[in-house]
């Protein structure tokens, strides 16, 4: 998984691009943990109790975007796909989930998350 974290040069908003297929993780980081150390923290704090087995699964609901860790990978998606709001569709259309749901490893979500929190810490 290759990303990048900048701040955008002329607003000098957080900015989070994330390799094709897991895009929505950058919209998670921007949008919904952005430079809070209070949700970094408790995030670590489960990603510990996940790895030692005190606990089974996690998930925390956003704005627009939710998370869900469990002891082997990372889901992020967005809030929609969550509702049980039964529509039709015509049946040659199907919805397209792509960039609103991304998978990762635990492990690999923690290095990111680390990676976050380095860049905000030296960037704030």
């Amino acid at each position: 998984m290759e990303y990048e974290f900048r701040r955008d040069r002329i607003t000098g908003n957080l900015v989070a691009d994330f390799s094709m297929g897991q895009e929505v993780l950058g919209f998670w980081f921007v949008e919904e943990l952005g430079e809070s150390a209070e949700k970094y923290d408790a995030i670590c704090q489960i990603i510990t109790k996940l790895q030692t087995n005190q606990l089974k699964q996690w998930r925390m609901a956003g704005k627009a975007l939710s998370i869900e860790l469990d002891t082997e990978q990372a889901r992020v998606f967005a809030n929609e796909l969550d509702s049980d709001d039964e529509f039709e569709l015509e049946e040659a259309m199907s919805l397209y989930d792509g960039e609103s749901e991304a998978f990762c490893g635990l492990e690999d979500f923690n290095v990111v998350l680390e990676s976050w929190h380095e860049f905000i810490s030296e960037n704030y």
